[in-house]
């Protein structure tokens, strides 16, 4: 399912299956949908960007038939030109590429867009938002990691909700996202939303407490975080 064709700012929840049963993605990415999701997240981390390692092409191509909403690919590796043509053969809709992953970054914006997929930007905690500004226009998405990025169920960093706040003053009229990723929950997703974020990745959040066989949990906690920002189920 391809992003709608009409840009919209309302929240998003984008529960990533980092913290989902790795043995069962197929029915844990139906069930969490049905329960409420709106997007899927897929960390993929090679071990050298981040130190750690999760999956490649052929796991998206393999999940993406079970996957009806949006397949938001992050991509936290280096380099990442090589392989930006087999996660868009493998059905990603966004490609989210870190600035910090190489010199070139407004060359491999250029090539996400090339392939037809939404192209997303990255940056870590310690990369201020200003050096986002000469790439906004290649941007369909910015993410902000409000964690250091390479594991799930890490403390939120608070300084970010800052640097949320002037990138969207940044973004202005362009019709740019701005997710968040890391520590995600029903606490400090009224703050990001607040300061202008619209796609919010929670995993431990969202997939705490529940299974496939029980995958109700899955619902409660994704209202729980809509609940928090003051947008209904």
């Amino acid at each position: 399912m391809p992003l709608p064709e009409t840009f919209d700012r309302s929240l998003k929840i984008a529960p990533s299956i980092l913290s989902a049963d790795f043995a069962n993605f197929g029915a844990e990415i139906r069930a969490v949908e049905a329960q409420g999701a709106d997007w899927i997240h897929v960390d993929v981390m090679d071990g050298h960007f981040v130190p750690n390692l999760t999956f490649g092409p052929p796991l998206v191509k393999a999940i993406r038939p079970h996957i009806s909403t949006v397949m938001d690919v992050h991509l936290m590796i280096a380099p990442v030109d090589p392989y930006i043509e087999a996660f868009a053969d493998a059905g990603a809709d966004i490609i989210t590429a870190h600035l910090e992953a190489g010199a070139h970054t407004h060359r491999t914006l250029q090539a996400i867009r090339a392939t037809g997929t939404k192209a997303g930007l990255a940056l870590n905690p310690g990369t201020p938002v200003e050096a986002a500004a000469p790439l906004l226009d290649l941007c369909d998405l910015v993410c902000l990691m409000t964690v250091n990025p390479g594991f799930g169920g890490q403390k939120f960093i608070h300084s970010q909700v800052a640097q949320v706040r002037k990138l969207r003053e940044m973004i202005g009229d362009r019709e740019t996202h701005i997710e968040i990723d890391g520590g995600v929950d029903p606490t400090t997703a009224p703050l990001v939303f607040e300061a202008g974020a619209d796609v919010l990745v929670a995993g431990s959040a969202v997939f705490r407490g529940g299974s496939v066989e029980n995958p109700a949990p899955y619902g409660e906690n994704i209202r729980a975080i809509r609940a928090s920002v003051g947008v209904g189920a």
